[in-house]
């Protein structure tokens, strides 16, 4: 893990320089200054409304295999994503799942099972959006190989998570050559875990609950675009409504990039990056991430404060978790 923080740290570094590099400091400090803050409230609204929208989705992706109260599924959404953004390693994924199974009887592995699930919706749901940005704005091929090839990706890990859980029994048939390799006391726990794995999958068998989660995965983007065009309008960029599409969609896949906590260095490099498609000049730019990351960010954080009293863990708990027969 120290590597993994030290790779981190130095990526994140360099992606810093980067997108400092050649800036008017000044020119940022104007941009500041000129900030429309009648737009930038209802942008921090719509941000809030953003975290709201996933806990809903979550309990629907639940419900097949257990109903958790709404504020319950907001609380622990707000505690987890602050874990994401504060734990390195990606270690804070876990915390979710892990705080899920304190306020229900779901087993912490089907609760793991449903975060792949959202994620597995948000990336078809992300480059379907992409592929029909595609169409009104002209883009650079690199993005959209990059596009068509993880849509791809996530379709296929769609089919097997729908094969999985339809031929549940063949698939566990399938895994036991490799599980039966380990010792009998451990062999039985993986087993179980697996099954409770799968168990969050269920949703992909109940096509009106996940014909509604998808329009509702659709919504939370679209929202998220909303933020992004309203963030244009406060700095008075006259962009196109296509453009905080494509800037939502680059950003995407320049967080995914392991840096650390906080998605410093890689927020703002990819900002800058998809900004610059447009025409807007780097100082611009970098004004515009700064004050999106720290709006972004802000609002994970200052939820995640609010309810991390009702919510506590810690590292230690999710690393125990990791290696725990319980999972």
């Amino acid at each position: 893990m120290k590597k993994k923080a030290i790779a981190g740290l130095a990526l994140s570094a360099l992606l810093v320089w980067l997108s400092i590099r050649g800036i008017e400091f000044r020119g940022v400090v104007d941009g500041f200054r000129t900030i429309r803050c009648g737009y930038v409230l209802p942008a921090v609204a719509v941000m809030f409304l953003m975290q709201l929208l996933r806990s809903i989705r979550w309990g629907l992706i639940l419900r097949p295999i257990g109903k958790v109260d709404q504020l319950s599924l907001f609380s622990v959404t707000s505690v987890g994503f602050l874990a994401i953004i504060a734990i390195p390693a990606r270690l804070g994924e876990l915390a979710r799942p892990y705080l899920i199974t304190k306020k229900s009887r779901i087993p912490m592995s089907s609760a793991l099972g449903t975060i792949f699930v959202e994620r597995v919706l948000d990336s078809l749901t992300i480059l379907i959006i992409a592929v029909v940005a595609f169409f009104f704005t002209p883009l650079p091929p690199w993005l959209v190989r990059s596009s068509v090839l993880f849509l791809l990706v996530a379709l296929t890990l769609f089919a097997v998570m729908i094969l999985m859980i339809v031929r549940r029994e063949a698939t566990l048939r399938v895994l036991a050559p490799l599980i039966g390799r380990l010792p009998a006391r451990y062999a039985e726990a993986v087993n179980r875990l697996i099954d409770h794995f799968i168990e969050g999958f269920r949703i992909v068998v109940d096509p009106a609950l996940l014909l509604f989660v998808t329009f509702l995965s659709i919504v939370i983007w679209l929202v998220d675009v909303l933020a992004i065009y309203l963030l244009f309008l406060a700095f008075g960029l006259h962009l196109p409504v296509a453009a905080a599409f494509v800037l939502m969609i680059i950003l995407i896949i320049g967080i995914a990039v392991p840096t650390v906590p906080g998605f410093i260095g890689n927020w703002h490099y990819f900002c800058i990056l998809g900004l610059g498609l447009f025409g807007i000049p780097k100082t611009d730019a970098l004004t515009f991430a700064i004050i999106y990351h720290a709006l972004s960010i802000g609002i994970v954080i200052l939820l995640g404060l609010i309810f991390l009293p009702f919510n506590r863990f810690s590292i230690a708990d999710l690393r125990r978790q990791t290696g725990a027969k319980g999972l």
